[in-house]
């Protein structure tokens, strides 16, 4: 009962308390207090007295405790209520902004308790606002982008300004800043909220002005009113209507060939005045050949061109580029890009050998050109100067011609049996930087020639041979040797001469040598005699050498005894016998009557005699002496005895068989002489006189060879003074004969020229002459009238005179009349031809065979009676001729040496045939078409493409390939083809340069055929766009000419000059473009040429036009919501804004921008201009905002835009990691602190609630500390045990906090803990000990090591510092050598050090720290000198020359061997190692060869045997060298001294300083000069005597040439001649050779030099002078001696010829047998022989009637 009564009270006061609790609250809402303050009242301001408007008194206060009782309300923080007056008061600035945001009303809300007892008040305090914030603009600059063809009108929305203050002081209006062009609109939305529209009152300009900047102000209606303003930033954005500009019309850029591809050329630029992508500029090339494009590229943007292939400056030396400039409308500008390439030395030197004259005889003088090379190096300038060279032992130097031609010349002569081959190198170098060379190989054979004469292996042979040998016996075979080769070395022999009379003995096989017998020998004639054989090679001219053979006749008993007393008797029979005697008739026996005397002409026992009496009349009465020949009285005389006695004695020899000999003696037996006169008187009748005869025969003889002397004399003294004119002028003249010719009696019309000779005629020199022997002075007329003349007084086709015309004088001799033909200017042949009875006609026939026609005029000219007619005419003829000859000399010598520099130049159009006639370089260089192959005449192939040929047979020039001249000069005005033609035999080269001319064959072209522009539709009329360029690869009026332009009427066609000369085509906006009427305009660009016919090429040219921006985009909705949560991923897509434009392209592309947004939202969110889409930049945050609003807006290319709203709104998750401050902590910390020192506070919280908000906080690895919590939500860090620096010198302690949300989340700081350093350990080294290898001469102050030492302390106590030890090196301070760092520890080396004084060096570095105290240590340190090559080598011996001519002279015997040591070069080096190590080398020697230097050793030897021509001084300059890097050297000069004795040497020495005394005069100089002048003053001297003799023969030349018809040979009288029924003759027949010569002046005439028997004789050599004759009347020269012999005709005859002193008439010459005249013996009108009239005699003499004329050319 009770605990229901306790349980009923209970319920009873819950229930009461809940209604007592209502009744208060309705009555606390019921009494709301409201109070109204305006913001921003400062702290302590009086809101209202609460106390008493809650009806409290001030003493009720104390006891009713009042105060504000909702504590968790945020609101509590702006007042408080004072405890003791009871009044509210301001606690915290109020502002109105803050507190209410954008609320129109606004106002603070709180309770207010009051115990004793407790009562709840409201209280709500308005706040009122103030005009205490300005409009602010969301941004302070604005930047718009509007076109300049936007149309006046067009509205831009603009910023949106915000005030936070309401009612009249919020925004108003806007006001814009005057200008010329926008106005500002106030619009107001739906919510009240007014903006401003920028509205275009004027057009805009971009030109004039590229933007505005205007002041956008916002005012609101306070007092005083407060405003807001922004910057507009307008920029007016472009319309294509400006083309591109380059810098420079013209770049140039110079670029080496040898550049690398990807190398920069040059850069271009072009500006274009428009802006965006109009401005944006790309770069290309124009119209640029396919040639150029490969070379070079360009970059787009940069409008860098750069390198994309190697450059060839021989291909090309400069390039053209037409780069253009395109701006993003499709506007383009060029500009030429002119780059030159410089030449590098890229290209060695080509040899090419044109043509080599091997073989080569050896006796070319020096200076012959053996050789023709061409030497071409691509290059240029330097590069391409070459310079040539032989390398290799011949006697060959080079020698420069024109046109970079070469001459291999012989320096020296040759010796084909010494080298039958020389090779050489030719070698081309180049003057570039390296210098390039180039190697050809050269082989010149050397072909013989006759330098070498026969050698007889014996100088004398010696043969025996028995008389009365058979003719062609062989006596004796001789041999000789020639050291030539081929024909040169063939051997023929003859005979030479030798004794006299011995040539017709032998003759010798030409071929064999051998020697044979010509005819029987005759011991008795010749014992012996000596011939002198010739040996004579087959060489041109021939040598030849003699030896003498000697050869002995052996005799034979061919001869019987001759008996010379008694003499034979060679009476009749009636006269006494020569031989009588008179014996007395007393005498006794035994009385010596007479001694036959006979003689054998044999020898030996052949000679022995024995004599014999075979017949006496009185046999008895006479005896003869068996060996005595003594013809005695065998008894005593008798009266009976006849007194003519006849004695007949047998003479014999003892030969085998024996020969016997008869003598007669006749006896007369009387007493005295009387009875014997009778007989002698008979006998003295009929003897003659020996002696007178002799005497008379010798000075006939003497006298006959003074006369013979005297001629000979007065022959080359008349030869001297009668010179003729010179050759030259009778070799141009018309007739081919000497006018000075021989002469022939004048009336030879009327009998027979009893006379056969041989004339030959050379055709390559002037003049043919003939040497006469003439009788006494006849009427002469000259050879040519004979040649050339028709016979006297006979009518011929070739006379004027009429038929039948008889002389004038029919006793004066006919002289023909000459007659002048036309010759060919060829030496031609003369025949005969028969002329009747009377005699011969002698025609000319040129080499065409063709008929003489003569010059009528010039016969009639010619008549003239005389030799004296004939001279005159053919003087003037000589003097005409010599001008004509002057004239053609001159003619010749110019077209030689234009033919020899000049060069062929021709001219043809492209596109010929091949095989098309070019041009004629036979008739162009004046080369006979015959010698055109003889000569080697062809075209030179190098290699390259032959587009012409030569043909051999016609000497044209034609063409070998199609020529095209746009292929092979593409960018060349004037296409030149070279070539070079050589001609082998004259050694010379020829340029040919053929002009390629253009024909119309190409067609303008253009690169593209389909071109499209782009074109707003806004584009002004009259812009200009340029056109693609055509490209005509012929020049001149075949090229481009003009552009046509067919299509539209909106466009028309402007042809502008490029800075080149250049069309290049614009297209011209005619008329405004309307897309919506056309898109599409399509053009034709016709590009035509000036050719005939003109040829033409097409473009088409598409035009696209582009839209104009006239429609604003527009959004799908006004207003944009969504919801995310506040853990939404960063960039994840929150909403999509569309927006869509009806235009297209740029105008149609949408760009969508915040225009309205809070600095939070702004920070918060992005959105995306492309798509509209809007992503959070960040998380966001609900503790900080829970809504954003946000306007976007939408603008096209153009400038239109549209605006809509977006309203995000945020919702809460667990996404706050509790927070961490660190109150206060310690930066470092001693190593050496206490365990439990604070080093940190902390202070953890989290804005989360519940779980969320409750941390836990922990030390995060293991750390010497340890975390404690102090008070509520504080915590410090202390130590937990001691610290050591060395070990961990920083700790970094991360103390983690974690809420206790799902999931949870923590947060992190970390305390940044250093460990400060005590000074407790000592500096350590890196190394326990160092060295260095220092090398000598290092640079005062050089770095020699750097010693370590490092401190495991820190700080002051780490801060190590170095020191030396004090030490002495050498005896001077250790100091003055080295220095250490303090600081680094770089130990310096003070001084240079040098090896050969010190070559290691030690010392002690200390380190010590910067602790208190200091701690250090030591190292040691060992420094190696090195040795560097410093010195160089010093030589020994031989001492340097110290003023003495030879120092170091060494003595070299000439016998000495090869290997033979003839001094020793002594040298050392004060260095080390291998810079000690030494080398010599012989670096200069008078002889090269001669000595040799040992490499190591130094050892002077002989490298061969000296030899007589080696110099007797030998200077060597001997080279010591070390092998240090780099290489130092010394030299040694050794003198050698080649002398087998000390004295030599002396003597060598003293000429040397002889020679050093005078070193200005080289010995010998003087005396050389000397003989020079001599020799020149000699020279001139006998020059002007020659040309005193010249000029005076010349003029005596001329005189006597007018004189030369005197006709001395008239009045001969008839008696000279015989003559038979009319017909006169010569007798006698003789042979002649006639020589005619040019070149000599001279002529030979030879009789035969025949018997008349038939023996032929031997061949005279070849060298034998033929013997001078005669001269003629007019000075005809003697024969000359070099002349080749001429084949004679041999005539039999029965007794010899006269001599040829003689004259050969037979009424004048006698018989030799019988002494009598000679008779005819037929007489017949041609006289064929002649008989001696003797009666018992019958000598016959030949006569030929004929002139047989052989001419030999």
């Amino acid at each position: 009962m009770a605990v229901r009564q306790r349980l009923q009270r209970a319920v009873g006061r819950a229930v009461l308390l809940p209604a007592l609790l209502l009744v208060l609250c309705c009555r606390a809402a019921a009494e709301r207090i409201r109070y109204t303050i305006p913001e921003e009242l400062g702290r302590g301001s009086l809101v209202g007295p609460l106390a008493r408007d809650l009806g409290l008194s001030p003493a009720e206060l104390p006891a009713r405790k009042l105060r504000v009782a909702s504590a968790p309300n945020r609101h509590l923080k702006y007042f408080t209520v004072s405890g003791e007056s009871g009044n509210l008061y301001v606690s915290e600035r109020l502002d109105r902004e803050e507190m209410c945001g954008e609320s129109a009303s606004c106002s603070v809300s709180f309770e207010a308790l009051v115990q004793n007892p407790l009562n709840v008040f409201h209280v709500e305090v308005a706040i009122q606002d103030v005009n205490d914030n300005a409009p602010r603009f969301l941004r302070d600059n604005f930047q718009l982008e509007i076109n300049e063809f936007t149309s006046p009108g067009a509205r831009f929305a603009v910023g949106v300004a915000e005030d936070v203050d309401v009612g009249s002081n919020s925004l108003q209006g806007y006001e814009l800043e005057a200008n010329g062009h926008f106005g500002v609109e106030v619009k107001e939305r739906q919510d009240g909220s007014k903006f401003a529209e920028l509205v275009l009152r004027r057009a805009l300009d971009r030109e004039s002005e590229q933007s505005l900047r205007l002041v956008l102000t916002a005012v609101d209606g306070g007092d005083p009113p407060r405003s807001g303003t922004a910057q507009l930033c307008i920029n007016v954005t472009d319309a294509n209507d400006n083309a591109p500009v380059f810098a420079q019309d013209r770049y140039r850029a110079i670029l080496r060939e040898d550049a690398l591809p990807g190398s920069t050329v040059l850069n271009v630029s072009a500006s274009d005045a428009d802006a965006g992508t109009n401005a944006r500029i790309t770069y290309g090339f124009g119209e640029t050949p396919a040639k150029v494009l490969q070379k070079f590229v360009v970059e787009a943007e940069s409008g860098t061109i750069r390198l994309q292939e190697s450059l060839d400056f021989e291909d090309t030396r400069g390039y053209t580029l037409l780069v253009e400039a395109r701006d993003g409308g499709g506007l383009v500008a060029h500009c030429e890009v002119e780059v030159e390439v410089l030449d590098v030395n890229d290209n060695a030197p080509e040899i090419t050998v044109l043509s080599v004259s091997s073989p080569v005889p050896e006796d070319v003088p020096a200076g012959t050109v053996v050789a023709l090379l061409n030497v071409n190096d691509a290059d240029s300038g330097e590069n391409g100067q070459v310079w040539c060279e032989l390398s290799g032992e011949a006697p060959l130097s080079m020698v420069s011609s024109s046109g970079g031609s070469y001459k291999v010349v012989t320096a020296s002569a040759l010796d084909r049996e010494q080298a039958s081959e020389h090779r050489v190198t030719v070698v081309a170098r180049d003057r570039g930087s390296p210098s390039l060379s180039s190697r050809a190989s050269l082989v010149l054979e050397v072909s013989d020639v006759n330098d070498n004469a026969p050698v007889f292996e014996e100088a004398a042979y010696s043969a025996y041979v028995a008389e009365n040998n058979a003719a062609g016996a062989p006596v004796v075979r001789v041999s000789a040797r020639d050291a030539d080769a081929g024909a040169n070395g063939r051997v023929s022999y003859w005979l030479a001469g030798g004794s006299a009379g011995a040539a017709p003995y032998v003759s010798v096989e030409a071929r064999s040598g051998a020697v044979y017998a010509q005819r029987s020998f005759d011991y008795e004639q010749c014992r012996e005699f000596a011939v002198a054989v010739r040996a004579q090679d087959g060489g041109a001219p021939a040598r030849s050498s003699t030896a003498t053979v000697r050869v002995f006749v052996l005799d034979r008993n061919d001869n019987a005894p001759r008996v010379l007393w008694p003499a034979a008797a060679a009476g009749d029979a009636g006269v006494l016998p020569a031989a009588f005697e008179v014996v007395p008739r007393s005498a006794e026996a035994g009385y010596l009557v007479a001694k036959v005397v006979a003689v054998d002409a044999d020898a030996g026992r052949n000679a022995w005699l024995s004599y014999e009496l075979v017949q006496a009349s009185e046999p008895a009465l006479f005896r003869v002496g068996l060996h005595s020949g003594e013809v005695r009285t065998a008894r005593a005389v008798s009266e009976r005895d006849a007194a003519k006695q006849r004695v007949v004695a047998v003479v014999k020899d003892h030969g085998q068989p024996a020969l016997s000999a008869t003598a007669t003696l006749h006896v007369v037996l009387a007493e005295s002489l009387q009875e014997a006169l009778p007989e002698l008187s008979e006998r003295a009748a009929g003897a003659d006189s020996p002696a007178e005869l002799q005497f008379y025969l010798v000075l006939a003889l003497a006298l006959l060879s003074a006369l013979f002397l005297l001629s000979v004399a007065l022959a080359v003294l008349a030869r001297l003074r009668r010179a003729g004119p010179p050759a030259v002028l009778r070799c141009l003249g018309a007739q081919r004969f000497s006018v000075a010719g021989a002469a022939f009696p004048a009336d030879f019309c009327e009998g027979t020229l009893p006379y056969s000779y041989n004339l030959c005629v050379a055709p390559a020199r002037a003049v043919a002459e003939g040497a006469w022997l003439p009788p006494p002075p006849l009427p002469s007329v000259p050879a040519e009238e004979l040649l050339c003349a028709e016979p006297c007084g006979k009518p011929s086709p070739s006379s004027s005179a009429g038929a039948g015309e008889p002389p004038s004088d029919a006793d004066a001799p006919q002289v023909c009349k000459p007659s002048r033909s036309r010759w060919s200017g060829r030496c031609g042949d003369v025949v005969q031809r028969g002329g009747g009875s009377g005699g011969s006609i002698l025609e000319r026939r040129d080499g065409n065979e063709s008929d003489i026609q003569p010059d009528r005029e010039a016969t009639h000219r010619a008549r003239c009676c005389g030799a004296g007619g004939a001279a005159s005419a053919m003087f003037a003829a000589g003097r005409r001729w010599g001008r004509r000859d002057r004239t053609l000399l001159c003619c010749v010598l110019v077209a030689t040496w234009e033919a020899a520099w000049g060069q062929l130049r021709y001219s043809v159009p492209e596109e010929m045939p091949k095989g098309s006639f070019v041009g004629d370089v036979a008739k162009g260089l004046a080369l006979d078409l015959l010698a055109l192959h003889d000569r080697g005449v062809r075209l030179l192939d190098k290699g390259r493409t032959q587009y012409f040929a030569l043909h051999g047979k016609t000497g044209h020039l034609v063409t070998a390939e199609r020529i095209d001249r746009e292929q092979l000069c593409r960018l060349v005005e004037k296409c030149v083809l070279r070539c070079e033609m050589i001609v082998e035999g004259e050694m010379q080269v020829y340029r040919i340069e053929v002009e390629i001319r253009d024909i119309n064959d190409n067609a303008p072209s253009f690169r593209e055929k389909e071109t499209e522009l782009r074109m707003s539709e806004m584009t002004a009329p009259g812009s200009r766009f340029p056109l693609p360029e055509a490209h005509d690869p012929d020049v001149g009026q075949n090229s481009l000419q003009r552009y046509e332009l067919s299509g539209d009427e909106h466009f028309s066609l402007s042809v502008q000059a490029g800075p080149g000369g250049d069309q290049r085509p614009e297209l011209v906006l005619a008329k405004a473009l309307d897309r919506e009427e056309a898109a599409f305009h399509e053009l034709v660009l016709r590009a035509s040429d000036g050719g005939e016919p003109s040829r033409t090429g097409t473009a088409r040219i598409r035009v696209a036009v582009l839209d104009a921006n006239d429609n604003a985009p527009a959004f799908s909705q006004a207003e944009y919501t969504v919801r995310v949560a506040e853990d939404v991923p960063v960039g994840s897509t929150l909403l999509t804004v569309t927006a869509t434009d009806a235009d297209e392209g740029m105008n149609g592309d949408v760009k969508y921008s915040v225009k309205k947004v809070t600095d939070m939202a702004s920070e918060i969110f992005h959105l995306d201009t492309e798509t509209g889409a809007i992503t959070p930049v960040r998380k966001l945050d609900f503790e900080e905002g829970e809504s954003y609003e946000l306007e976007v807006q939408a603008r096209d290319g153009g400038g239109l835009f549209d605006t809509a709203k977006v309203a995000i709104t945020v919702t809460d998750v667990n996404d706050n990691a509790p927070e961490m401050t660190v109150s206060s902590a310690l930066n470092a910390i001693s190593e050496d602190a206490p365990p439990g020192t604070v080093v940190a506070l902390l202070h953890v919280q989290d804005r989360d609630s519940g779980a969320n908000g409750q941390v836990t906080c922990l030390l995060e690895g293991s750390v010497p500390f340890r975390l404690e919590k102090t008070f509520e939500d504080y915590y410090r860090v202390v130590t937990a045990e001691v610290l050591d620096r060395e070990e961990v010198s920083e700790y970094n302690v991360t103390v983690r906090a974690s809420d206790g949300g799902s999931p949870s989340l923590w947060s992190s700081a970390v305390l940044s803990l250093r460990v400060l350093d005590v000074n407790d350990n000592a500096p350590v080294f890196a190394e326990a000990r160092y060295s260095a290898r220092v090398s000598e001469n290092n640079a005062a102050g050089a770095l020699v090591l750097t010693v370590r030492a490092a401190d495991a302390d820190w700080g002051q106590n780490a801060r190590v510092r170095y020191r030396l030890w004090e030490g002495r090196v050498r005896g001077a301070p250790l100091s003055s050598y080295v220095s250490v760092h303090a600081e680094t520890g770089a130990l310096y080396a003070l001084r240079s050090f040098d090896y050969e004084e010190v070559r290691e060096v030690g010392l002690w570095v200390r380190a010590e720290d910067g602790g208190a105290p200091p701690l250090s240590s030591n190292v040691s340190v060992r420094l190696v000198i090195v040795d560097e090559n410093d010195n160089a080598p010093q030589v020994l011996y031989p001492p340097p020359a110290s003023g003495a001519v030879w120092a170091g002279v060494e003595l070299a015997p000439r016998s000495a061997e090869p290997g033979a040591l003839v001094a020793k070069v002594v040298a050392v080096d004060a260095d080390a190692g291998q810079n000690a190590w030494l080398s010599y080398e012989l670096a200069k020697a008078t002889e090269p060869g001669l000595f040799r230097v040992g490499l190591h050793s130094g050892e002077v030897r002989t490298a061969r045997v000296p030899l007589s021509r080696d110099a007797a001084r030998q200077s060597l300059v001997v080279v010591v060298k070390d092998h240090g890097r780099p290489a130092l050297s010394a030299t040694a000069t050794l003198t050698v001294v080649l002398a087998e004795s000390v004295g030599e040497l002396l003597s060598e020495l003293g000429s040397a300083a002889a020679a050093a005394a005078a070193p200005g005069e080289p010995p010998g100089s003087l005396t050389r000069w000397l003989v020079l002048a001599v020799a020149a003053v000699s020279c001139l001297f006998l020059a002007f005597l020659l040309l005193l003799l010249a000029l005076r023969l010349r003029r005596w030349r001329r005189s006597q040439l007018l004189a030369a018809g005197s006709g001395a040979l008239r009045g001969v009288p008839a008696s000279h001649f015989v003559g038979i029924d009319g017909v006169r003759a010569f007798l006698h027949s003789y042979s002649h050779e006639v020589s005619l010569t040019a070149d000599s002046r001279k002529s030979q005439l030879r009789f035969s030099g025949g018997s008349c028997c038939d023996t032929l004789p031997a061949r005279p050599p070849p060298d034998e002078p033929a013997p001078l004759l005669a001269e003629d009347a007019d000075g005809a020269r003697r024969a000359d001696p070099a002349a080749p012999p001429v084949s004679s005709s041999h005539h039999a005859c029965s007794a010899t010829p006269p001599s040829p002193t003689s004259l050969p008439f037979l009424s004048r010459v006698l018989c030799p047998v019988c002494r009598m005249r000679f008779s005819y013996k037929e007489g017949k009108s041609l006289l064929s022989k002649a008989l001696c009239g003797g009666a018992s005699c019958s000598v016959e003499v030949n006569v030929v009637p004929l002139v047989s004329v052989r001419v030999g050319v």
